[in-house]
């Protein structure tokens, strides 16, 4: 496969990013390098996908994301009272702790800590940033064609990815 000249569905992005939201950097890849990601995979969210689509190296774009396209909108049913006991075992009770979750199928679910009562904590379910309007700029740094590993597993796979988890494999065998 020839290398890629422009952002397409399956195109391996090397991205540097900046994300603002109301004026404050959330996220930059000056700490950890570019951002490398497989197109469109929904590997990041759909907004930043949709305004890349077609771009090439060296363009630098301001893309302004509202929330249905960033991390959805704030969805007020998403939060419960839990009781303390069920929290687990070293988490810090405090309001703005992040924890992790398994819900009645044992799926992993991320919830922040909102309220800390005498008896119970209220948990927010909604991703930290739902209901925000992300700012990223960005700038197309390289692209290239995928392995077929990675096109198979629908990401990148290289020695800085951080997204993967070893249980994820077993879903991908055809």
């Amino acid at each position: 496969m020839a290398e890629p000249t422009q952002i397409a569905d399956d195109v391996v992005v090397k991205i540097e990013y900046t994300l603002t939201v109301e004026g404050e950097i959330l996220d930059s890849s000056a700490d950890e390098g570019p951002l490398e990601y497989l197109h469109g995979h929904e590997n990041i969210v759909a907004g930043l996908e949709l305004a890349l689509t077609g771009k090439k190296v060296g363009d630098k774009i301001s893309v302004t994301v509202e929330p249905a396209a960033g991390y959805g909108e704030y969805d007020d049913e998403s939060v419960a009272f839990v009781d303390r006991m069920e929290i687990p075992v070293g988490v810090p009770l405090e309001e703005g702790t992040e924890i992790v979750m398994e819900d009645d199928d044992g799926e992993a679910m991320s919830a922040t800590i909102t309220w800390v009562g005498p008896d119970e904590v209220k948990l927010d379910f909604n991703h930290p940033l739902a209901g925000e309007t992300l700012h990223f700029e960005v700038e197309i740094v390289g692209l290239r064609a995928p392995t077929v590993e990675e096109l198979d597993h629908g990401h990148v796979h290289d020695e800085g990815y951080h997204h993967h988890d070893e249980e994820d494999d077993d879903n991908h065998h055809h």
